[in-house]
Order: C-alpha cells, then structure tokens, then sequence
C-alpha cells in the first residue's frame, strides 16, 4: 500500500509499505477512505515530537471501512463505516476510568507517533472496540473526519479546560483549525465576547464569518492594548493559545485578566518562559491538556443535529498520490488559504 513515511526531522516520503495485519484480538484493519494533515504532524516534522520514530506511517485523523476485526472485537464488523480517534483507549486501565485515555497505559495518541498512522490506505487500529465509532447513515464523512482530532481537541483542551461561560470574554491565541474548533465550540456556552488573534488576515476573517466578535492581526497591532480597552482594563475570562510557540504563551500571559484562565492547546517543541513577576497575585490558572476524545460522542450527535457545521473548515482536497503537495500547502498555509485538507486514498 502507499503510505506517508516520516524519516526524521524535516524530511517525509510517499512510499510502498505492507497492508497492516490483525496482532492482538482487540484490533481491527480500516480501509481508510478520508484522512487529513494535522499541525501535529508538522510538529513532528520540525522534530519537536522524539516519541515518533524515523520510519513511521503518519497520521491520526480519519474515517474508514472495517476489513478485519480480531476476535475480541465486539462491537465492529467487516464492511461497517467508521470514525477514527486520534486516541486508542482499552476502556480498563486506571486513566481510561478516570476518564484521561490519552494517557491510556496501552494506548493513548499512539497512531502516527509510536504506531503507524492513517496516512496510509490502510491503519491497523488496537482496541478497535473503544477507539472507534460507528458512522450513522447518510452522515457527511468529509465532516466527520473533523471529529477525528481537531474538534474535540478545541472542545476539551481549550473550551472546556479554559472554563468558558455564558457572558464571559474569551481570546483565541492563533486561528488555525483547532483554534476555529475552540471557536466554534465555545458557541455553545454563549460567551458575550470572542476575540480572535492571529498574523494571518485570511485566517482573521474567516474566525470573523464563524461568530468572532472581534479581530486582531497581531503583527500590526498592540494585542495588549487593545484586548485591555475592549474589556475595559480588564483583560479576558478565557486566553486559549492553539499554536505553541512562546510568542503565542505570551500573548495570552499579557492578556488574561485575574482570576482567568490560560487554557493550552497548542504542541510546544520549545520552552516557554512563565511570568510569574506578574501573574503571582493574578488568581489565575493556567491547564494543560492532550485530547481525551470524551466528548466526541456528544460532538457525533451535535453535528448530526447540524448544531455546527465542521465542513466549512475544509478547504482543500488531494488524492493520497498527491500527499507531498498537500503537505506543501498544509504547511504554508497563508500562501495557500488553507484550512483542512482532506485526502482520499
């Protein structure tokens, strides 16, 4: 099969490599039908990710077709079109308990950084019976694929950890696809005021056309000043960072009013410098997080609802032959206004 190969920093190939095969009972094999580039897997490209070793498939967002399922799979057959999460769960260890199957002792993010991933036409995926979900009838799968990562990711680490509430202000710190899934999630919880902040004007005006109240290109602009005179010296309830790089943290250090919270999102390969001289007394909280995937159920059914619509953050698509270029505008995506990519093996 064609599958996308890391071989170390910078460097990545589309080459031939074996069909996965079924190795423990939990497993199933997915035809995947729909997968996409995540800034992840740049992350990884750039070598801030050591777990991810030369040599592996990429990838961790998909939707598929069953092949085979190993005998301990009970809830999936042959044929049956499902979700893949960007987290393998076995639903028993003390983390999945508590809910955290990101940490899961036998899973975890695993597909594309210490397995082989779905950039690929076919992914071997373990405990199948907790790591999947079944795709409803007549459902958007483009849409779905969404659902794989970057939405429960905005959703939980930035939304949910960020604590955002109804009337309250929040600051999206980069508006790449996961910070627009923090947007477009926050919604639910009808915050008064959602300040988009980026370097990318595109970008900008599209947090604007999903329900941005205000916009600021931080590059032309005193984010600081502007952010404390539309909350009134206040600073925002809420600071999300979804890009991971120190400038961002410190946007949203500069920003946070007392008694807010900074919620982490983004991938950091690189310290980043805490300033505790200012944000001692602040009562703030700052929480990190990787995506549990919890929420991705409640997630199914509200985009069956057509509550949100995560499509519209789609706005390129290649065949899996084509996976090099996608990259190529993944990774430059001002250049390209590009969003999501969707790739279809």
């Amino acid at each position: 099969m064609k599958a996308l190969v890391y071989q170390g920093p910078g460097k990545k190939s589309l080459l031939d490599r074996p069909q996965p095969v079924l190795r423990d009972p939990g497993d199933a094999i997915v035809r995947v039908t729909r997968t996409t580039i995540c800034g992840t897997d740049l992350h990884i490209l750039k070598g801030d990710v050591p777990t991810c070793a030369p040599g592996r498939i990429l990838g961790h967002e998909g939707v598929g077709v069953v092949e085979a399922a190993g005998a301990g799979v009970a809830s999936f057959k042959p044929g049956d079109h499902v979700l893949i999460s960007c987290i393998s769960a076995c639903g028993r260890c003390e983390y999945c308990r508590r809910g955290m199957y990101s940490h899961c002792t036998t899973g975890g993010w695993i597909l594309g950084n210490e397995i082989d991933g779905t950039q690929a036409e076919y992914v071997r995926i373990p405990h199948a019976d907790t790591s999947l979900y079944p795709i409803p009838a007549g459902a958007d799968e483009d849409a779905l694929v969404m659902l794989s990562d970057i939405l429960p990711t905005g959703f939980e680490c930035g939304v949910l950890n960020g604590q955002v509430a109804p009337g309250g202000t929040v600051a999206i710190v980069g508006t790449g696809p996961v910070g627009l899934a923090a947007l477009l999630t926050a919604r639910f919880y009808s915050p008064a005021e959602i300040i988009a902040i980026d370097l990318d004007d595109n970008r900008l005006a599209v947090a604007q056309r999903f329900g941005a109240t205000l916009t600021i290109n931080s590059g032309k602009a005193d984010v600081t000043r502007i952010v404390r005179d539309r909350t009134n010296g206040r600073g925002v309830d809420t600071a999300i960072e979804a890009v991971g790089i120190p400038a961002t943290f410190d946007i949203c250090q500069n920003i946070v009013a007392p008694g807010g919270v900074i919620a982490n999102v983004g991938v950091h390969g690189s310290k980043v410098d805490l300033h505790l001289e200012s944000l001692w007394s602040a009562n703030i909280s700052i929480t990190t997080r990787l995506v549990d995937t919890s929420s991705t159920p409640m997630l199914l059914k509200t985009v069956a609802a057509k509550r949100i619509d995560p499509k519209v953050l789609i706005t390129h698509r290649f065949k899996l032959a084509q996976l090099i270029e996608a990259y190529e505008v993944f990774a430059n995506a001002a250049r390209h206004q590009a969003l999501k990519v969707i790739i279809e093996p």
